[in-house]
């Protein structure tokens, strides 16, 4: 059986596994195992295995995502989601529309200390959606406005999957936050403008909240200085050099816990679910990697990703439209995946071709950057798209009279933003470059 063969074997079988809802990992464990076995033999299978897991495990750089993820629980178990979101709806609740544009912020602002799209979306959405549904909100416009507030939670840093795309491709953590900044804020801003144009001329669908006094305000201000303060000082440490981003990480997570505590919605039952919480999460990304690696091993001995290298090279299609294809292709990746399997599955397979290419001149750190940043983007899309987008069924879960389909049929102006910054991103480069050309 020829290399090829055996790779279009082994992800039909991953296809089939998923299919049959079995767990991601394994899915892409097992098909990469019985290849690997074809393409070898038994001995060198149990050599790979003994140890792959260990390779995987002791890499200094992945601590970054527990500890983000810690960060993360607790933000939410110290309850600094509610007063987030508190502090924008009292000064955008008057507004039609502007509780759906204030969890917006608040996704955006939660995001910056969280770094899990899912987490962000379950997390705001137990604060966000029971006000706007005792306001009159619409079903369907209050739960895709939090479904994709949550990719936010993603495109804004601390980013997991922006993390997991630095340790495949060997870039710097701190240049891709840094990268991810401003398209992360044109998302939210645009996703605000598409709220306020579906008001616009479908106010039924969103009735203005009684105007906050400017006291109360200032009050709900002030309960949100932690999370500004926790910002600055991670963000701010890593980029002047101080601590690396998985010294950020831990120093986030302390201050966060601490800042939980000083609130007093951090007690010690808060403390033990945070801490499992992320241990939960953790084990399942890395189980993730396990799957991906084992995949990855067995494709790279069908040669497939040399293969497609050289056919890319052969063929006289425009970089441009190659690197299209391949966002259309993650598009509809994220019909049936998670955004970190998709990266741990493909970057390893894709990222040799695309760093081949010529790309508006750009030198290949800037152009690694450029399309870690892309591709960040564009699984952010798979997360709300139908038929699956994990985002959505998140919401629903915690929305339940609302319709699924109510949910997806408010989604798409949004998707619509979504298709127009990618391809402003793809075309103008300096949008997720100048940031990191000004601080580095």
């Amino acid at each position: 059986m020829s290399g090829t063969s055996v790779g279009l074997w082994m992800f039909g079988a991953m296809l089939v596994l998923m299919a049959l809802r079995v767990p991601i990992a394994a899915a892409m464990f097992i098909p990469g195992a019985a290849g690997y076995w074809v393409m070898t033999n038994d001995q060198a299978l149990l050599n790979l295995l003994k140890g792959s897991a260990v390779a995987r495990l002791t890499v200094y750089d992945l601590s970054v995502i527990p500890l983000f993820l810690l960060m993360g629980q607790f933000a939410t178990q110290g309850g600094l989601s509610r007063a987030l979101f508190k502090s924008a709806a009292a000064f955008m609740g008057h507004i039609r529309g502007g509780l759906a544009m204030a969890s917006i912020f608040a996704s955006g602002a939660f995001g910056a200390v969280c770094g899990s799209s899912v987490a962000t979306s379950a997390t705001i959405t137990q604060v966000a959606y029971p006000e706007m549904k005792a306001n009159g909100y619409s079903g369907g416009l209050s739960t895709a406005t939090l479904a994709v507030g949550g990719t936010l939670g993603i495109l804004i840093p601390p980013s997991v999957p922006l993390v997991v795309y630095a340790i495949l491709t060997e870039q710097n953590i701190a240049k891709l936050f840094a990268a991810a900044m401003v398209p992360g804020i044109l998302a939210m801003l645009g996703y605000v403008v598409v709220v306020g144009l579906v008001c616009r001329f479908r106010p039924q669908l969103a009735m203005p909240s009684k105007r906050v006094p400017w006291p109360e305000r200032i009050k709900a201000l002030i309960q949100i200085w932690p999370v500004v303060l926790i910002f600055i000082v991670v963000f701010g440490g890593i980029y002047q050099g101080i601590f690396s981003p998985t010294e950020g990480a831990a120093v986030g997570a302390v201050a966060t816990m601490v800042a939980g505590l000083a609130r007093g919605e951090l007690d010690w039952a808060g403390i033990q679910r945070s801490f499992l919480g992320s241990a939960e999460t953790s084990a399942m990304v890395f189980m993730i990697f396990l799957g991906a690696d084992m995949m990855n091993a067995s494709l790279a001995l069908t040669q497939m990703p040399a293969q497609l290298a050289q056919w890319v090279g052969d063929s006289n299609i425009g970089p441009l439209w190659i690197v299209a294809s391949v966002l259309a292709f993650y598009v509809l990746l994220g019909c049936v995946m998670d955004e970190l399997s998709m990266l741990l599955l493909t970057i390893p397979v894709i990222f040799p071709t695309i760093m081949k290419l010529d790309l508006w001149g750009l030198p290949p750190e800037m152009k690694a950057i450029w399309f870690g940043i892309l591709v960040l983007m564009t699984v952010g899309i798979g997360m709300i798209a139908p038929p699956v987008g994990l985002n959505v069924y998140v919401v629903n879960n915690i929305a339940r009279e609302v319709p699924m389909g109510d949910t997806y049929r408010g989604v798409f102006p949004f998707l619509a933003w979504d298709v127009i910054r990618v391809i402003l991103l793809l075309f103008f480069p300096v949008i997720s470059l100048g940031l990191v050309q000004a601080l580095f």
